[in-house]
């Protein structure tokens, strides 16, 4: 019985297929497609609907917050691999549309003169053929009348096309171009057209009736005597379904297309589904309000509708010189006092740079001479104490004898509590001895007044417990303040 499951060999090459395929990924545009500010309900479904068309290299479910700013989303942008913003903004007269390049720029700034939103433009089909693979793949963009009329304008065609994976026609599989994103520059009103289509490829050269076999939808024959009467005629068809075709869309099929009929080598018919809505929404003074549609049907829309005017053009992201405007023009001798105040600005700041490194530079230096200085006096110190070996010791500080000298006297305390008698001098050397302040006694004015008789003289006998027996007071008293002096001796040791 052979082995089950996949090779080594097959899984060394799954894997790097799938490695290849994320560097791919990774290697292409993405967006992020978002309306700031308070945009309205039309225009918050105008960024909706944007998305779409960027779909589906961008965020679908992108979520922006009213405190997030736009350094926020530049932040987050970078480790995603995101490479464009397109931002819709509304203020009391018009509407706008920012295209920026990240990370450096530049900022493209257009005003949305007219818009139309997905859902109307399906509501005034009468028959639409979407479908959700048509969003699987990125559209096919179309520039058209972008000439040599000027660096602005050759500009925004280099910024629509790095919103688009590049295509190599020689490679390219023509059953993953399912939409066309059409830009129309108008060089008369600068304005530009924004047309989102549905690809359609259908067979020439064959009847009405044969054309409607090869549909999924089989033709209603019921009135038919045979089926050559639909091949001959095309009886029962109506004229709306025939659609004129010619040069402008007829082309030879350089490989087979999905679709019954478009075979490889034939000619075909290319067609652009979208018709004109009944209504475009100007901005002034407000959009009238949308007709509501079934939200199931969105999924499937092919749109929106825009009409643009650049406004102007700035370096970096959002902020930056502006580097062309269309109202405001400015002279030869204001360019060149911007230029010079932008110069001044910016040896300023290398001024400031220089000075803050020379700063840094002698504190460093500062820091190291206070070392080197504090290494040498510990030096000096160290042999100072080594060549001056007879000197004497100055001993424990004064704050130490007074803590021992505490102790002592503490430990005397108890000794005189536990036992009754005074302790012996060399018991408790540094405490002080308690003198009575009671008066002697007799016998001791007798001992002070009686003189020495000799070295043979026996001291009287204490009167008292004889020694040798346990005094009273708590067990082990006598064993503790043994112990404690053996212990306070070893700490002096």
């Amino acid at each position: 019985m052979g082995q089950s499951g996949r090779s080594r060999h097959q899984k060394r090459a799954r894997a790097q297929a799938q490695q290849r395929n994320l560097e791919a990924y990774a290697a292409q545009p993405h967006s992020f497609v978002f309306a700031r500010g308070r945009a309205g309900r039309g225009v918050r479904q105008l960024s909706l609907d944007l998305r779409r068309v960027m779909e589906p290299l961008t965020a679908t479910r992108l979520q922006i917050r009213k405190k997030n700013s736009l350094k926020d989303c530049v932040a987050v942008a970078g480790p995603l691999g995101v490479t464009h913003f397109l931002i819709l903004s509304k203020t009391e007269t018009n509407i706008y549309f920012k295209l920026m390049r990240l990370p450096g720029g530049p900022t493209l700034t257009f005003r949305v003169n007219k818009y139309t939103l997905t859902r109307d433009v399906v509501s005034s089909l009468r028959r639409h053929r979407m479908h959700e693979q048509q969003f699987t793949h990125p559209p096919l963009l179309v520039l058209n009348s972008f000439g040599p009329l000027g660096m602005h304008v050759k500009l925004m065609a280099t910024m629509f096309q790095n919103l688009f994976p590049s295509i190599n026609v020689h490679k390219v599989n023509l059953n993953t171009i399912k939409r066309c994103l059409l830009i129309n520059y108008n060089p008369d009103s600068q304005e530009l057209d924004f047309r989102h289509y549905s690809i359609k490829v259908v067979p020439v050269g064959a009847s009405r009736g044969m054309k409607k076999l090869l549909q999924e939808k089989f033709p209603n024959m019921s009135r038919l005597q045979d089926i050559s009467e639909l091949l001959a005629t095309g009886a029962g068809l109506s004229e709306s379904e025939a659609e004129p075709d010619g040069e402008h869309n007829i082309t030879e099929l350089p490989q087979a297309i999905a679709g019954r009929g478009n075979m490889r080598a034939q000619q075909s018919a290319v067609r652009l589904t979208e018709v004109r809505p009944p209504r475009l929404r100007h901005l002034l003074p407000q959009p009238p309000p949308c007709r509501r549609t079934d939200s199931s049907s969105l999924s499937l829309q092919i749109g929106p509708r825009m009409t643009l005017q650049l406004i102007k053009i700035q370096e970096g992201v959002g902020e930056g010189d502006v580097l062309f405007h269309s109202f405001v023009h400015k002279t030869e001798e204001e360019l060149q006092a911007i230029l010079a105040a932008k110069e001044e600005k910016l040896r300023l700041k290398a001024q400031r740079q220089d000075q803050q490194a020379q700063n840094v530079q002698r504190k460093k230096e500062q820091r190291e001479a206070h070392r080197k200085k504090s290494l040498a006096g510990m030096k000096r110190t160290r042999a100072e104490a080594d060549g001056d070996s007879d000197a004497e010791d100055p001993g424990a500080p004064p704050e130490a004898d007074r803590a021992g000298q505490q102790e002592e006297e503490d430990e005397a305390e108890y000794f005189r509590q536990a036992v009754g008698e005074e302790p012996d001098e060399d018991m408790f050397p540094n405490a002080r001895r308690r003198r009575s302040t009671r008066p002697p006694s007799k016998k001791q004015r007798l001992k002070q007044r009686r003189p020495d008789r000799g070295s043979d003289h026996r001291p009287p006998k204490a009167k008292g417990r004889p020694r040798g027996t346990q005094a009273k007071g708590p067990p082990g008293a006598v064993q503790n303040y043994g112990r404690g002096r053996a212990q306070r001796l070893k700490r002096v040791a």
